[in-house]
């Protein structure tokens, strides 16, 4: 039953598609789609200080409601390839499961919205509604010239849209498990504190920007953002790196720089934490740098008629609920929920962004038949 979606999926992940390249992905994925009756508008997207980002867009039908299917095939880089089992753009299938950058994150969830297509037009041939695909090839990196400006172009071209699922890999352990109705908002701030280097016998000589780092961070780190809500867990702030580049334990560093992300939810908008953050600098820092950049904002699609759907399509096929939750990091999601409803739900991701990244040829196919089945009810 899979071979559609498992052929295409191996064709995806033999493309080193790693942000920014394509490597040939959207051709394949252009192929398929125009084999099956799509209309394709590929858009290169450019901006200056940033990777030009090929996109896709694909329609099939003209009139009625549009239920669009959301993914990316860029990927991650594969890593240390010597650690891999496998060719890391192999596609190869082993005891039942797909191995390959991207067999979950997420060249095979795209492959089963066509493979869902499939079934779906082959059951429907009177079909007079719509049908598009939302695919970009800048969702692991920068964000910038991918699926935003895809939506402002699909925008001024009277492009759509009643619903989106976004084929991210959602599942923790087991397909059926969990779908995404929201995420929390993605905040990253450097800073570099200044001081004057010199030798740690004569402190009075010089001036030790490390304890003022310390102040400033821990001023950040021990405000309790929240506690949650029905929605969402708590907002967390992250030191990620701390560096003064010193080598010497007997110099006096001339600066330190720490970088540390906040991950928040809905009761936060970025624009209050940027502040927040740039305050807390100017009151313990110093003389100092800051850059702080907003990925994302929270938000939460509330769960209605397409959350029902998908959840309604899950239990059918593998007899599992999901449950509705925001957890994990950004998605494209972040972006389309301004433009209709927006849920996501794709295979299990336990192994994504990892070597010997992998998917079960068993949830490929129970994955085609839950989309096939979400397209059915979308359309009764």
């Amino acid at each position: 039953m899979s071979s559609a979606a498992l052929t295409l999926a191996q064709s995806l992940i033999r493309c080193p598609s790693v942000t920014p390249a394509d490597a040939g992905a959207l051709d394949v994925l252009q192929t398929a789609l125009e084999a099956r009756g799509f209309e394709v508008k590929r858009k290169l997207f450019e901006e200056d200080g940033w990777d030009s980002i090929d996109n896709l867009y694909a329609r099939r039908g003209t009139k009625g409601r549009n239920f669009c299917f959301a993914g990316h095939t860029d990927v991650v880089p594969a890593g240390d390839e010597a650690a891999w089992t496998v060719a890391p753009f192999g596609g190869d299938v082993i005891d039942g499961r797909l191995f390959g950058r991207g067999a979950v994150d997420m060249k095979t969830g795209i492959a089963c919205f066509v493979g869902a297509l499939d079934r779906f037009l082959d059951a429907n041939p009177d079909f007079d509604e719509s049908i598009s695909l939302l695919i970009t090839g800048d969702e692991e990196a920068d964000a910038v010239n991918g699926t935003i400006k895809l939506l402002q172009w699909c925008d001024a071209h009277g492009e759509k849209f009643d619903a989106c699922l976004v084929g991210e890999p959602t599942n923790p352990k087991y397909l059926g498990q969990m779908m995404k109705v929201g995420r929390r908002g993605s905040i990253t701030g450097w800073v570099t504190v200044y001081g004057a280097q010199g030798h740690v016998a004569y402190p009075h000589l010089a001036d030790n920007p490390v304890p003022r780092l310390i102040r400033v961070l821990e001023a950040l780190t021990s405000r309790e953002l929240d506690t949650g809500t029905d929605h969402f867990q708590p907002s967390n702030l992250e030191v990620t790196t701390i560096d003064a580049n010193n080598p010497a334990t007997n110099v006096v560093p001339a600066k330190v720089s720490a970088a540390f992300n906040i991950r928040f939810n809905d009761t936060h908008q970025g624009y209050e934490l940027e502040k927040w953050i740039r305050d807390t600098c100017a009151a313990h820092a110093g003389a100092h740098d800051l850059k702080v950049k907003i990925s994302g904002e929270a938000f939460l699609s509330e769960p209605g008629k397409l959350a029902g759907l998908i959840a309604d399509a899950s239990e059918k096929i593998t007899g599992h609920r999901p449950e509705m939750s925001t957890t994990g990091g950004t998605s494209d999601a972040r972006f389309i929920h301004k433009y209709c409803e927006v849920a996501e739900f794709g295979l299990v991701g336990q192994s994504m962004h990892k070597v010997d990244e992998h998917a079960m040829v068993e949830d490929i196919d129970n994955l085609v038949l839950i989309y096939d089945e979400l397209l059915t009810r979308f359309f009764d």
